[in-house]
């Protein structure tokens, strides 16, 4: 078996994000990577929207990203660490839409290991030189300079190593002119690892070092270094030389403190709480993230808390010493990984988890009420400031960009009743959780709706100049009138323009520069900007019943087949030319192709007939005689066709713009755009009603829009998230969403949420009694009133969690629930909480052979887990019966089991459960679920139960599969077969009777099989001392499984399933992931097909090598070489390299380039989109 890995959806979390102007131009841009892609944002200063240039796979970790750019430069480079064991530069050509490798500087293995370099990276902020770190030991310095044809060039490596020395964070610090300097936050574990009684490890201080880049002597120093009291976790270079003070900014736990070289005291400042919080209180406040905004005359830093609040961070200073830190309450966000002030006044948030954000900065905050926090206010040690976070106030959201990660669980099915499949996501964390439904669709958002006075035909637009940017005229036919609308401030009729009103329309557009043609049955109307009007009538009886039109040139056909061509002559005159054409057979369609630049014609004419043959005409004057036109039917075929269903109704095409450049608008009972994006061609749905016909729109509201028409309404729509392949509707959860499963008769889901470090709402509740009861017994006799009212207040202030966040309530604290949800609507029909400290892990809907025709909900529960080291107080396991319908959840019972029960599973009218590592079967009885059967030889934590049969197959947490037969007569489940291999296994999926697909937690996908000969018909030994070499391989079961296929995904896979996603297509295996990626693996039909692709992927490896330098082949086997699995990721690349490279890879593999990349199409679109 050998297959191909498709991506539908690229991973959609964001790991890190920078800004710059990477394309040399005034233009803010954003370069983000998702884990291992990279990929080039760019707001539009305008509208507010996020676009999204150019999205390239890296194949391979992104560790670090950096921009800089040389001393007087325009142009930001972009710095990668990766998992190459190399340094890598990019520059972002904007002509070709592509990231150029300038630089790929090898320095160690590959691989995330702990001494080689790539997990920090520094830019002196001058752009002189670059530092990048390993976590232990490592530091290299690479000077970057331009030659003499300003080109950028790169020095060779200047070690800066300190044996026995855990890096925790670098930057560059700002020093002007002076010699490049570092600022590392460091921890020196020599003693520590020295010393057996663990006093040495105790007393270890982190220290904050600086290095000095010497340019004289071209070597690295370390200058300085000190102790630090609290343990720092990051540091801000804060701006020097002309424009502030330098030196560095270190968050640590609780404070602030800034510190520089020389006499310069260290400032600190603790990090102000929010007032009556429910969190516990002996737990320490961290920034974890911050953002520079640099002007001529001053800058400030925002820094985010974990809890999401942003303080803005400002440095008061006298004569270059600074005195004090202010901190002001700014705003509060969802968390975030990365920052981006952009020039433009905006701020680009990449959320941890969920929607990623682009709010505009609409005040400083500098004239509110907020009070400023200074660290010149006098303080008990140990004390902070409090204040009381708020709604948004200095920030405005513009822009929202979908995140699915992390995709906890996916289930594919087709509950709507759609023909395509939905996919049922539930994704994200905490109170920011949501069950998506993804619907493949582009999505449409209505710029206006309008009903017209009956049913139109169709519908164009038109513009007044050539020049002008937006459209002037909406032009609507009906069966026998035309009506013109035009377009300003509102949409309005207009009866001057010129236009015939009182007879149906075929085709209206601009003419040469400034005049506009209107054809219709019975002529041709020509106006000219001084709205002088020009006729051309049909002769005698015939009418016009088909035509084209471009810029100069006008074709029509008469009834009978008859084709009469017009030409506009260089005074704007439109011009018959003398032989008509005749038709074989009568005509349906036809179309001009626009007129290229710098050309008087279109050369070509496409002309469709009855007898179903495409004609293709040419008007190319060239091949005349005396001023007549020939029509030379051409000796060639139309060659390099591609095929796609999209409807039960006829086809209609419109030509539209879309991001400046030209697309196609295919109508039948769905809508689908085709268009080219990142340079692959993409033919997507438009999730919307039927649409009759369209054309083009351009306003200054929209500027790129569709105005459409459907029944009696006029519409008009925009398609702002090109590229996307899914539209998905969100419906909001309380905790994190663990499992959830369809119930098979009413396709509701029931769906289960726990969270750890969480409060349940009872708890919630409680806890905010207390502390009101505390604030009213804590004032004074005079204070009690005020008390009570603060109280009060306090009481009844509820700031939505899924902004603030929820409080957390310390280790070992779980908050969890049941839920049923209607997936079409998205409502909650039922819900049960869980007490405090009881947290959900599986849940499983089945039916008992001795319970009747009743549907029953199993939810498995642990009660006080402690993560790490791993214990729990014990398990239950809760019974109820799905009542009402099937949209009440009515508890029955629950059982006490010794472990968490990690897995749940129906099996032959009783249900299996995983019990920690005791894999058992339970029956339902009146007041507890009755056990009946157990295996205990599954060596650490059952996590996953798949039933064939008599086949049971387990999955355990890191030793990989056991294949269990359950023998009914003697009540005994026994281990026939195993794997090989350890595997950390995240999910399963069966695929048929002796195959299992299965991924591990670190982001592997293999496929395993028994072979033929194996025997499930074994016996269980209970004296274990059957004879020893009976044993087979490597202890374990007598039989071991086949390894088919081994693959490295590269991000961790939560979920996989076997279906299919088109209508008529074939199955595919579908896979999730924990970043929001969505991918397929689908096998190949053909021998031939599989040798061309694993032809393309050996040559693409060799002449299209990824870009942060880590070597393909070795990415994907990670973990296990990888087997039998063409990189689908990898070939599609052939579209965006250059085109002589792609001629010279096309012949190797005796093809044409279209011929290529129309296989890569094929194999796409008969599996998927």
């Amino acid at each position: 078996m050998f297959l191909y890995n498709l991506t539908l959806q690229r991973a959609t979390g964001i790991t890190h994000a920078i800004h710059g102007n990477f394309s040399g131009t005034k233009m803010q841009e954003i370069v983000v990577s998702r884990g291992k892609i990279i990929e080039l944002l760019r707001p539009d200063a305008n509208t507010g929207k996020v676009h999204t240039l150019l999205t390239m796979e890296v194949f391979g970790i992104i560790r670090s990203l950096m921009a800089f750019r040389l001393t007087g430069g325009t142009k930001d480079y972009i710095v990668v660490g990766s998992d190459s064991g190399r340094i890598v530069i990019l520059e972002y050509h904007p002509s070709k839409n592509m990231f150029e490798k300038i630089h790929q500087e090898t320095f160690g293995k590959s691989g995330c290991r702990r001494i080689v370099p790539g997990q920090f990276l520094a830019v002196d902020p001058k752009g002189r030189a670059v530092m990048i770190g390993a976590i232990e030991k490592q530091k290299l310095v690479y000077i970057l300079n331009r030659d003499a044809a300003a080109r950028l060039t790169i020095s060779s490596p200047l070690e800066a190593h300190k044996a026995n020395t855990l890096v925790y964070h670098v930057v560059g610090v700002d020093v002007g002119f002076e010699n490049p300097m570092f600022a590392c936050l460091e921890m020196d574990y020599e003693e520590a690892d020295n010393d057996p009684t663990g006093e040495a490890a105790a007393n270890t201080q982190q220290t904050l070092t600086f290095y000095e880049l010497d340019l004289g002597l071209n070597h690295v120093v370390r200058k300085y270094s000190e102790a630090l009291e609290e343990h720092g976790n990051f540091l801000i270079t804060v701006p020097g030389g002309s424009d502030g003070p330098s030196g560095v900014l270190i968050c640590s736990e609780n404070y602030i403190t800034y510190k520089n070289f020389g006499d310069q005291p260290d400032i600190r400042c603790p990090i102000p709480r929010r007032r009556n919080d429910l969190d516990d209180p002996e737990r320490g406040m961290i920034f974890v993230c911050s953002a520079t905004h640099k002007t001529k005359s001053m800058f400030f830093f925002l820094a985010q808390t974990e809890q999401g609040d942003i303080f803005k961070v400002t440095l008061e200073t006298d004569e270059e010493m600074v005195t004090e830190i202010r901190m002001k309450y700014f705003d509060t966000i969802p968390v975030a990984t990365a920052m981006c002030v952009l020039k433009t006044g905006f701020l680009f948030v990449s959320s941890e988890f969920g929607n990623h954000y682009l709010y505009q900065i609409a005040h400083l905050g500098d004239d509110d009420e907020e009070p400023e926090f200074s660290s010149a206010m006098p303080l008990e040690e140990g004390d902070t400031f409090f204040f009381q976070p708020r709604p948004l106030k200095n920030l405005v959201l513009v822009d929202e960009q979908e995140n699915l990660s992390p995709i906890m669980s996916c289930q594919i099915a087709d509950l709507a009743n759609e023909d395509t499949p939905q996919l049922y996501v539930a994704c994200g964390r905490g109170p920011k959780s949501t069950l998506r439904v993804l619907r493949h669709g582009l999505e449409v958002s209505e710029m206006a709706v309008s009903e017209l006075p009956g049913n139109p035909n169709a519908v164009w637009t038109v513009r007044r100049h050539i020049e002008d940017e937006f459209d002037a005229y909406i032009i609507v036919s009906f069966v026998n009138a035309t009506l013109v609308l035009s377009i300003g401030e509102t949409v309005e009729e207009v009866t001057d323009s010129g236009f015939l009103g009182t007879t149906p329309t075929l085709s209206c557009s601009l003419l040469g520069e400034d005049a506009l043609v209107q054809v219709y049955p019975d002529g041709i109307r020509h106006i000219r900007a001084d709205k002088r009007v020009n006729e051309w009538k049909t002769p005698g009886k015939k009418t016009i019943v088909r035509c084209a039109v471009n810029q100069r040139q006008v074709v029509i056909a008469l009834t009978g087949g008859e084709l009469v061509y017009f030409e506009m002559d260089p005074s704007g005159q439109l011009n018959e030319y003398t032989e008509r054409k005749e038709m074989s057979a009568d005509v349906v369609c036809m179309s001009l192709a626009n007129v290229p630049p710098g050309e008087q014609r279109s050369r070509f004419l496409a002309v469709g007939l009855v007898d179903n043959t495409v004609r293709i005409i040419s008007l190319d004057p060239s091949n005349s005689e005396h001023g007549k036109i020939f029509f030379p039917p051409l000796r060639s075929n139309l060659s390099d066709t591609r095929t796609r269903y999209l409807g039960s109704r006829p086809v209609k095409l419109f030509r539209v713009r879309m991001q400046g450049q030209e697309a196609v608008l295919a109508m039948s009972s769905r809508s689908w755009l085709s268009y080219s994006y990142q340079s692959r061609f993409h033919l997507t749905p438009l999730s919307y009603e039927t649409l009759e016909y369209a054309s083009g729109f351009a306003s200054e509201q929209c500027p790129e829009g569709i105005v459409a028409i459907s029944t009696n309404t006029l519409r008009i729509l925009a398609l702002e998230k090109l590229g996307a392949v899914f539209n998905q509707v969100a419906f909001p959860l309380q905790y994190t969403p663990r499992k959830f499963v369809i119930h098979p008769e009413t396709n509701n889901l029931i769906l289960i949420e726990s969270d750890h470090n969480a409060y349940t709402e009872a708890t919630k509740a409680q806890r905010k009694q207390q502390m009101a009861e505390e604030m009213v017994e804590a004032a004074g006799e005079d204070e009690r009133e005020l008390a009570a009212e603060m109280a009060a207040a306090f009481l009844n202030e509820n700031l939505p969690e899924a902004i603030f966040g929820a409080p957390k309530a310390g280790s070992g604290q779980w908050a969890s629930l049941v839920r049923l949800v209607n997936p079409i609507q998205g409502s909650t029909l039922d819900l049960v909480q869980l007490e405090q400290n009881e947290a959900a892990f599986s849940v499983a809907v089945c039916r008992f052979a001795s319970g009747g025709d009743d549907w029953y909900v199993l939810v498995g529960v642990a009660r006080d887990m402690i993560l790490n080291p791993r214990s729990v107080g014990g398990g239950f396991i809760y019974t109820y019966r799905l009542g009402g319908g099937g949209d009440k959840l009515e508890f029955m019972h629950k059982t006490p089991v010794e472990d968490v029960p990690l897995a749940i599973a129906p099996f032959q009218g009783r249900v299996l459960v995983g019990v920690g590592k005791l894999l058992r079967i339970y029956d339902l009885g009146k007041k507890k679920l009755l056990r009946k059967c157990e295996n205990k030889h599954v060596p650490n934590l059952v996590t996953g139960i798949h039933t064939i049969g008599q086949r049971v197959i387990v999955t355990d947490v890191q030793e990989s599969l056991f294949w269990v037969r359950y023998k009914r007569n003697e009540n005994q489940l026994i281990i026939f077969a195993d794997d090989t291999h350890p595997r950390w296994v995240t999910t399963a999926c069966l695929l048929d009777y002796d195959t299992m697909a299965s991924a591990d937690k670190f982001g592997n996908i293999s496929i395993v099989r028994l072979p033929p000969n194996t025997s499930d018909d074994v016996d269980e030994d209970p004296t274990g001392n059957k004879a020893l070499w009976d044993r087979g391989l490597l202890n374990g079961a007598s039989q071991k499984a086949e390894v088919i296929m081994n693959y490295h995904i590269g991000e961790t896979v939560l979920s996989l399933q076997k279906t299919t996603l088109i209508p008529g297509g074939s199955e595919s295996l579908v896979y999730t992931t924990l970043s929001g990626g969505i991918g397929i693996l689908v096998p190949f039909t053909s021998h031939e097909d599989h040798d061309f692709f694993q032809h393309l992927e050996m040559h693409m490896r060799s002449e299209f090598p990824p870009l942060c330098g880590r070597d393909h082949l070795s990415f994907r086997s990670y973990y296990f070489p990888v087997k039998n699995v063409i990189d689908g990721d990898l070939c599609e690349q052939f579209n965006s390299m250059d085109p002589h490279k792609q001629k010279s890879v096309a012949e190797e593999l005796d093809r044409t380039p279209p011929e290529v990349s129309k296989k890569l199409e094929d194999i796409r679109t008969r599996y998927a989109f």
